[in-house]
């Protein structure tokens, strides 16, 4: 395009900077490192089909799940990028049975720490389907100087510096927050540049889709399964039935609906009494998205999920967000039978 002068991440992180007034430019750095890590799992992604980065890992990681090569080469590869950064201090990841905590001098007095999940919807890769990977940063409660522990980790998630995540798709892009709004930027392959290209990322008060994996149906809340139904009742004065689009990556359906509107649903099961997805890894930071982006992120029950105090690494919760007309309107039905 004639004109056209791109404002890159690092541009619009420092102009950003400016809002916090004990900012020391270390974030922005940060935030930057991330981007670059980004870059080079966008590569290794876009050459999943010609080199040997398909198929299984050979282990099994802390949530009993195959690891694949892309989810190892991932975590290496954004852990790398935290531990050379300077400003991290230990790196809370979903592919590690716990904490990653950097020793070096420089490390140990970082302010910050990570929280991530560095390839979600990995049982994808194999079929070309999108990706992403989710971050969340925080400041660290332990003096600097010492060495970080599980403890630093344990914080609600209205306590993120930062949040976002990265999504593998036609196009790469990254959506992040500081607390100053919802901000995307694709990643223009010509420059190597990760570019602005939405701002102040807006989800509909209402929204037509609904994404759950339906084939779980019969071990879903009884509310759940209400919610489900109404959803797909004819009603032209609520423009339902609603469309159903569940791909199985969090990352791929959150992004979809916080641009058009919509819910995301991954409730507590018969099998998984505690829910299935992980609070300090996908749910905190997604949740911090969605309420910057003028969304809804709660349990199903009222319970907002930055508030959630967490209790182990690895904590799975109930996860509703999305539009918040339509988050309203499940937590009705799931209230009804709330013990």
């Amino acid at each position: 395009m004639k004109g056209y002068q791109p404002q890159t991440l690092n541009e619009v992180i420092i102009q950003q900077q400016s809002a916090f007034p004990y900012a020391k430019g270390e974030l922005s750095r940060l935030l930057s490192h991330l981007g670059v890590a980004a870059k080079i799992v966008h590569k290794k992604v876009n050459k999943a089909g010609l080199v040997d980065i398909l198929g299984e890992a050979g282990e099994i990681n802390v949530q009993g799940e195959d690891q694949k090569k892309l989810d190892v080469f991932a975590d290496e590869t954004f852990i790398n990028a935290f531990r050379t950064s300077g400003m991290v201090a230990g790196v809370a990841s979903e592919e590690q049975d716990n904490v990653v905590v950097f020793t070096d001098e420089l490390s140990m007095n970082a302010n910050y720490i990570i929280c991530m999940d560095p390839l979600d919807g990995s049982s994808n890769i194999d079929v070309n389907v999108s990706i992403g990977t989710i971050f969340s940063i925080y400041r660290r409660i332990s003096p600097p100087g010492t060495a970080v522990t599980e403890a630093d980790f344990m914080q609600e998630g209205n306590k993120q510096v930062a949040a976002g995540y990265v999504v593998y798709g036609s196009s790469t892009m990254m959506v992040y927050t500081t607390g100053l709004g919802t901000t995307g930027f694709t990643l223009d392959p010509s420059i190597g540049e990760f570019c602005l290209s939405n701002m102040f990322m807006e989800t509909p008060k209402e929204g037509t889709i609904y994404s759950i994996n339906e084939g779980n149906y019969i071990k879903f809340p009884q509310g759940v399964k209400d919610y489900i139904k109404y959803c797909q009742i004819e009603d032209k004065a609520t423009k339902r039935p609603y469309s159903s689009r569940y791909i199985g990556s969090l990352v791929a359906d959150f992004h979809r609906n916080l641009l058009k509107g919509g819910i995301f649903i991954y409730p507590k099961t018969s099998s998984s009494p505690n829910g299935k997805l992980r609070l300090l890894y996908e749910c905190n930071p997604m949740a911090f998205l969605a309420e910057q982006a003028g969304g809804r992120a709660t349990d199903g029950y009222g319970n907002r999920i930055m508030d959630i105090k967490p209790t182990e690494l690895h904590q799975r919760v109930s996860f509703f967000s999305g539009s918040s007309s339509m988050v309203d309107k499940a937590e009705e039905f799931m209230k009804k039978y709330e013990e």
